[in-house]
């Protein structure tokens, strides 16, 4: 318990010193011929890369046995209706949290001078019919080779094959079945051992990861945006730390505990600003910490990285209704409701692209009628912005994989830290 508390502490104080440090980094900033900001960026993707390294043999290996584990005791159909349930229902929690902070605090009215940033390549290009975006987010949950699917990061696709072939692991003659389980726990308990290996590393990968952010940013880019960011942070914050918890007291469950078991998993998702990335640790912290079974974990933590992204869709809404307060549209009950539904499920499916939360806007900037050159207006602070929303999916998620495992029975968040 201890050794755990040390960790927690020593990436605290790596991010207090990132941000000092980062402070003080300005984007040209030089030792001996090389960027401060390239240093911080090169170390950083190095503590991703192996983190990513564990991706898709854990997630395929957990899934694989938890599926085959479910598919013998006939729970997968009440499994999968629970946890479908905790992801949308806390979702539109999230997406009213962030409807009545922009109503109340209207940020785009008090942000008359914005400083503007180019858009990056990918959103410079023509934004994509929402057919089109059904269509394709379609064909990836049923991807044509697993390996290709593995190499491009295809989470949808890995989690299709991983649940089939769990599914049909349990079906087949007892002995086979046996031998095959036995391997795929064996490799996905080699994994976990892997990902405490790499936690090990995880002050010295973060404090390059938020050094890196902090020198970007710059404390100028925030000025002419500070009601956006405050608007954004407060709704987060009110989901996460009053909503959420007051879900899982609701429940008969300790939040606080639930907060102490997930501090590693926050702080990675925090830094890393990747649901992906920080996968390994989350379901290090939900199975080891909060106590929820392997079977549980490995159904609901891997689905939801890929479509429960609770803080994105609260982001997505706060940042439409900014936009059209900034260009002066008005926005009638009809048309919030609209853009309550629209980011409830973009969110949903676009998570796993490059820039996703940024392409969903867009989306839904196109159904409202509202300009999306507005866009550029929120692209100084959506870095940081994306490290908040990222903790607050990752925290929804676990939440969800508490509440569907006390649901059925499972003593959970009984460990205190």
């Amino acid at each position: 318990m201890q050794k755990k508390s040390s960790t927690l502490w020593k990436v605290l104080v790596a991010i207090g010193l990132a941000i000092l440090v980062g402070s003080f980094s300005s984007p040209d900033s030089t030792l001996l011929g090389i960027r401060y900001i390239k240093l911080f960026a090169f170390l950083g993707q190095l503590f991703l890369n192996a983190l990513t390294l564990l991706m898709v043999p854990l997630v395929s290996s957990s899934v694989i046995f938890g599926i085959s584990q479910i598919g013998r005791d006939h729970s997968f159909g009440r499994l999968g209706s629970k946890t479908f349930f905790f992801y949308i229902f806390t979702t539109l929690l999230a997406v009213l949290t962030g409807l009545i902070c922009v109503n109340l605090i209207q940020p785009g009215l008090h942000s008359a001078a914005i400083a503007t940033s180019p858009l990056p390549e990918i959103l410079t290009q023509a934004a994509p019919a929402r057919s089109d975006i059904v269509g394709k987010i379609i064909l990836k949950i049923i991807p044509v080779n697993i390996f290709e699917a593995a190499v491009q990061g295809n989470m949808l696709g890995i989690l299709f094959f991983s649940f089939l072939f769990g599914f049909a692991l349990a079906k087949i003659e007892s002995n086979s079945a046996t031998v095959i389980s036995n391997a795929i726990k064996g490799i996905f308990a080699t994994l976990m051992k892997m990902t405490q290996f790499i936690m090990k590393a995880m002050p010295i990968g973060v404090f390059f990861l938020v050094a890196k952010a902090t020198a970007e940013q710059g404390p100028e880019s925030f000025k002419p945006l500070l009601s956006f960011f405050a608007t954004v942070t407060i709704a987060l914050a009110i989901f996460m730390f009053l909503i959420i918890p007051l879900l899982l007291r609701l429940m008969g469950l300790n939040p606080i505990r639930h907060l102490q078991a997930m501090a590693p998993a926050l702080i990675t998702a925090f830094s890393t600003s990747s649901s992906t990335a920080t996968l390994p640790i989350t379901m290090d912290c939900v199975e080891k910490r909060a106590g929820v079974s392997n079977k549980i974990c490995s159904f609901v933590i891997p689905l939801g990285t890929s479509v429960n992204m609770s803080g994105s869709a609260l982001y997505e809404l706060v940042a439409v209704f900014f936009i059209a307060q900034v260009y002066g549209i008005e926005l009638t009950l009809v048309h919030q409701a609209m853009i309550v539904f629209l980011s409830l499920i973009t969110s949903m499916g676009i998570a796993g692209i490059p820039s996703g939360s940024l392409l969903s806007i867009i989306i839904v900037l196109n159904a409202m009628g509202i300009p999306v050159t507005g866009l550029e207006l929120i692209l100084p602070v959506d870095r940081i912005l994306d490290m908040c929303r990222t903790t607050v999916n990752v925290f929804s998620d676990s939440s969800c994989a508490v509440l569907v495992a006390h649901t059925e029975k499972e003593k959970v968040l009984k460990e205190t830290f």
